[in-house]
């Protein structure tokens, strides 16, 4: 079995792939409903999805002739089109084994026929695709597959450089820009279902004597040491975000304040003994703050300067300021 072939079997790593996009569940995007609305317009369908698949669902990032967000996945004709590289045409399902007695099929929306082609990630694994439906019997033509699998590789381009833009070139953190983002992801699930989240803010002690005396590429091994650091002790749904200069915000899921109090303190132990391989070695040593996010005001009413001057102050080595909820102060924790 070949390494292409074998990675349509690999659904861990397939769903991972799709993971590091972080893109399930967020709004739609101007990029990919013109997408959707071109082919539509093209081909002279009724019905076209950006589909994306995850564990047990088919999720839409846009979506044009359907009033829903997503369906489950067992029902999905999509499902099918990302074990293959190549387009899955189905002319008639009521006449295909596969979906006869699907219920996408024998009711709403009444799926007759379908073209779809799988979204694959550089590394070749397909986490979803571009699809068209119709309500009556169709065939497509070379020439129309043909049009469908250019408009699959764009919205494959557009997943591609949306994650791209949202990690910094640098450390490999993510960007303010998508930090901000999945808070705004993270708050919108605390309201609905009062999940506890923490936000963690750090700031790199001396940075700016590290520059001045060692050097900007020295700085760059600095930041890129610390990011990676950091990365290593968080878990899977944490997320480590570069907000500007020396500072990084982490988010933590399923977190109360007393478990990010704790969390603060074994990362900032962490990276003051991991050494940055420079001669002489350079110890990196941070301060920590922390609040809960469960306040919409610390994102939108305060922003990140006046909220990391909270977080912040003091700027001591072996403090960690935290936020009270009930007040503006910072509290002290050595």
């Amino acid at each position: 079995m070949s390494s292409a072939e074998a990675k349509l079997q690999d659904e861990a790593g397939r769903l991972a792939a799709l993971r590091r996009y972080e893109v399930l569940d967020t709004p739609r995007e101007p990029a990919f409903d013109r997408i959707t609305a071109l082919v539509k317009r093209v081909l002279k369908v009724p019905i076209c999805n950006v589909s994306l698949i995850d564990a047990d669902r088919q999720w839409f990032k846009s979506c044009v002739g359907l009033s829903v967000s997503e369906t489950r996945r067992d029902e999905s004709f999509c499902t099918h089109t990302i074990m293959e590289r190549e387009p899955l045409c189905v002319p008639d399902a009521k006449l295909d084994t596969r979906f006869l007695a699907n219920p996408l099929v024998t009711g709403d929306p009444f799926i007759r026929s379908y073209l779809g082609f799988p979204l694959s990630t550089p590394d070749g694994y397909n986490v979803g695709s571009l699809c068209v439906i119709d309500v009556v019997p169709r065939s497509y033509s070379p020439n129309e597959i043909e049009i469908l699998k250019s408009f699959a590789t764009l919205a494959g381009n557009e997943l591609e450089l949306r994650r791209i833009a949202e990690t910094d070139h640098l450390t490999g953190a993510v960007t303010r820009r998508g930090f901000t983002l999945e808070m705004e992801k993270i708050l919108s699930r605390y309201r609905r279902w009062g999940r506890p989240a923490a936000l963690l803010l750090l700031d790199l002690d001396d940075f700016k004597r590290v520059n001045d005396v060692y050097g900007h590429p020295t700085g760059d091994l600095v930041l890129q040491t610390a990011s990676r650091e950091l990365a290593s002790q968080l878990r899977h749904g944490d997320i480590l975000g570069r907000l500007g200069g020396e500072e990084f915000g982490i988010l933590l899921q399923e977190t109360s304040i007393t478990q990010a109090g704790e969390t603060a303190e074994r990362l900032r132990l962490h990276l003051q003994s991991v050494p940055v391989q420079h001669d002489p070695f350079i110890q990196v040593t941070a301060s920590f703050g922390i609040a809960p996010l469960i306040l919409k005001r610390f994102l939108y009413n305060i922003g990140w300067p006046r909220l990391t001057k909270r977080c912040m102050t003091p700027n001591k080595q072996d403090e960690i300021a935290v936020i009270v909820p009930e007040c503006s102060c910072c509290v002290n924790s050595h």
